[in-house]
């Protein structure tokens, strides 16, 4: 390694960023290339390709990515809320009410079942009365 490439080595890690390590080499992407391979190769099945599909290359930054993310997982909490929060009790009003109608309909039920039992008493006593007065004595025709 020349002499000036030391010092601008030095200088750009004397700054504190190694700006060396922002390229990569294309052994490395060799590298990295066999292991997806490898581990395609322990997860693909019979019907999918042999070589393993080239990663899809997103140019946003690490920020726009992040936020993505954060953007989806906040919209899947909102969902998650979303009927619960449509959802409300019963105010002391609505439940007076419907309080109110649950007794009428029980008062309306009550009458109508004293009704019935009234009327199946009056056919019960017109019934008994109408049996005594047509009551009939058996006379044989014939006398043996």
């Amino acid at each position: 390694m020349t002499e000036a490439a030391q010092s601008a080595i030095i200088t750009v890690m004397a700054d504190g960023v190694d700006l060396s390590r922002k390229f990569v080499s294309e052994s490395e992407l060799e590298e990295k290339r066999k292991k997806r391979q490898e581990e395609w190769e322990k997860v693909r099945k019979p019907d999918d390709p042999e070589e393993v599909p080239e990663e899809e290359y997103d140019p946003r930054s690490l920020f726009e990515k992040l936020q993505e993310q954060k953007d989806k997982k906040q919209e899947e909490y909102e969902e998650q809320f979303k009927f619960k929060n449509m959802v409300k009790g019963l105010d002391e009003d609505e439940a007076h009410f419907l309080d109110e109608v649950s007794r009428q309909q029980c008062l309306v039920e009550k009458q109508r079942r004293d009704e019935e039992k009234q009327e199946l008493q009056e056919y019960r006593i017109s019934f008994h009365f109408s049996a005594h007065t047509h009551t009939h004595t058996y006379t044989p025709l014939c006398n043996f």
